[in-house]
């Protein structure tokens, strides 16, 4: 596994308890960091995409009766936007 450095500024008070705990636990900062910010994301819900949305929101497909290639085709373009 490959690692990245970076840096976090933390307020006085925070670094004080971060400290404590890892003293207390015979763990590094870093390790109860990296613990912490792994739990949290873990605990986000998944990004969705646009399409992802439109799919799961029933939009993808939702234009009945139409050419399949109608967003791919030229053919189908003629006249579009022309009053």
């Amino acid at each position: 596994m490959s690692t990245a450095r970076i840096s976090v500024r933390l307020e006085s008070t925070l670094h004080q308890r971060l400290l404590k705990l890892a003293r207390a636990q015979g763990r590094s900062e870093s390790e109860l960091v990296r613990e912490a910010l792994s739990d949290w994301l873990d605990a986000q819900p998944p990004v969705e995409s646009c399409y992802d949305v439109a799919q799961r929101t029933g939009l993808i497909g939702a234009a009945k009766g139409l050419p399949r290639d109608l967003s791919t085709n030229r053919r189908h373009f003629e006249g579009f936007g022309k009053k």
